[in-house]
């Protein structure tokens, strides 16, 4: 469905006061997304900071030996932010673009994600800045040993609890637990989540942030009064959070008609054949520009992916995907955030003004903490449950957040975004002032 076919009654007009000068910095944008909540609910400013404000911000430069004899210098970040409902939760990334700014904001997101979520778990984030596309799995083993050991005494599973995201998968997840059980001199399989099932990780642990991306699809066109089996989607970015959401999608009888990675993008309006590329994928280290396809086009720039037709956009890379600069290309229904922060405030107004419902990332893609707590609570229990009774848990907790979110939009007239923020700020100052540090 173009912008032009939008009925006017779901367009209007942006007005001036709701922009601000837009800013691609991930935690100045974070800071902006909860201001604008809080000023809904009417929060005092000291308030404010005191729940904006990280609990802990920790670098550490640290040697690593490269596999040709060489010490090579790494930076590693964690910030714990909030952990007022629960131990820290948050994932570590490796990757060039890792800096404080962008770990302090993936931090504070996690936070509000595991608040709207009711998951009782706080918000922190790790990361290490490094090109681990370039590196051997010795030496991102060895980098991953020493990091830990850095950061072995802020960790724990009762204080705060690391997980994969992007470029680490189960494998780092092992060898984090076994560096930090080595520190602790006895087997701590609750300090990570997100590993490999034979070391105490869950069964639909990696499907899960997918499983739930497609859950909330699926509910929000519902609610809308629109029949997922006569949608089409676009999916931007296929590791593992958009690889299984295209599939999730395309199970629930939705047309794929776009998808891309780093290397490509490609189109087809008749439907892309979501088993040949699987079993194209099944394969590491292929990309999408070498898919032998049977019929579609490559896009001459990926990046032009946002802009095809279809109802329903899924942005599942990467930050600031959508920013002023391009959001007049976007032509979806609805926008349903993969990724963490994948749209500007400024691109988010516009996409209001144009009548685009926008399910936000604090909501659609917490799907995977909600299954890292069930796999926290099986450690705990010294349990392993059946796949069938960790996805029964995750659509039911998700689904009770995601109605919440949709009743309060509906009630107040409001963003789905404002109204996740809203519902996950209050939860957030509820417990601080219990804990007394609210009069």
């Amino acid at each position: 469905m173009r912008y032009g076919d939008l009925s006017p009654a779901k367009r209007r007009v942006a007005r001036p006061e709701e922009f601000v000068m837009e800013s691609l910095n991930p935690f100045q944008i974070v800071q902006l997304q909860f201001d604008k909540a809080a000023d809904r609910l009417g929060m005092p400013e000291w308030q404010r900071q005191l729940l904006k404000t990280p609990n802990r911000n920790v670098q550490v430069d640290f040697p690593v030996r490269m596999d040709d004899g060489v010490i090579r210098m790494f930076t590693g970040y964690r910030v714990q932010h909030n952990n007022v409902r629960g131990p820290y939760k948050g994932g570590v990334r490796f990757s060039p673009a890792v800096d404080l700014d962008e770990v302090k904001a993936l931090a504070s997101w996690m936070t509000w994600k595991t608040a709207v979520a009711d998951v009782p778990f706080g918000g922190a984030k790790g990361g290490i800045s490094c090109d681990p596309k370039s590196m051997s799995l010795g030496e991102l083993e060895r980098m991953t040993r020493r990091f830990t050991y850095e950061i072995a005494d802020i960790i724990g599973p009762d204080t705060d609890i690391p997980a994969p995201d992007v470029n680490t998968n189960g494998e780092v997840m092992a060898w984090m637990l076994d560096t930090y059980s080595m520190y602790q001199r006895r087997d701590v399989f609750g300090v990570v989540t997100g590993k490999p099932v034979s070391l105490g990780g869950s069964y639909g642990r990696i499907a899960a942030t997918g499983r739930g991306i497609t859950q909330c699809a699926v509910e929000t066109l519902r609610a809308n009064g629109c029949d997922p089996k006569k949608m089409t989607a676009v999916v931007q970015g296929l590791g593992n959070v958009g690889s299984w959401t295209a599939r999730l999608l395309a199970k629930e009888g939705v047309r794929i008609v776009g998808v891309s990675d780093v290397s490509a993008a490609l189109v087809d309006a008749a439907g892309i054949d979501m088993a040949q590329l699987d079993a194209f994928f099944s394969t590491p280290g292929r990309l999408l520009k070498d898919f032998p396809k049977k019929r579609g086009t490559f896009l001459p720039r990926k990046e032009d992916l946002i802009g095809v037709q279809a109802d329903i956009l899924v942005p599942a890379a990467t930050e600031n995907v959508i920013t002023l600069a391009n959001v007049d290309t976007v032509r979806a229904r609805f926008v349903v955030e993969g990724a963490n922060g994948p749209t500007t405030p400024d691109a988010d107004v516009m996409l209001d003004a144009k009548g685009i419902v926008v399910v936000p990332d604090i909501l659609a893609n917490s799907g995977g903490v909600i299954v890292s707590y069930y796999e926290w609570v099986q450690n705990t229990q010294r349990e392993q449950w059946p796949e069938s009774k960790v996805n029964a848990h995750l659509s039911e907790k998700l689904g009770t957040a995601i109605q919440g979110v949709l009743a309060l939009a509906k009630q107040d007239k409001i963003t789905l975004r404002m109204a996740a923020y809203m519902i996950a700020i209050g939860r957030v100052a509820e417990a601080t002032r219990l804990r007394g540090y609210f009069p």
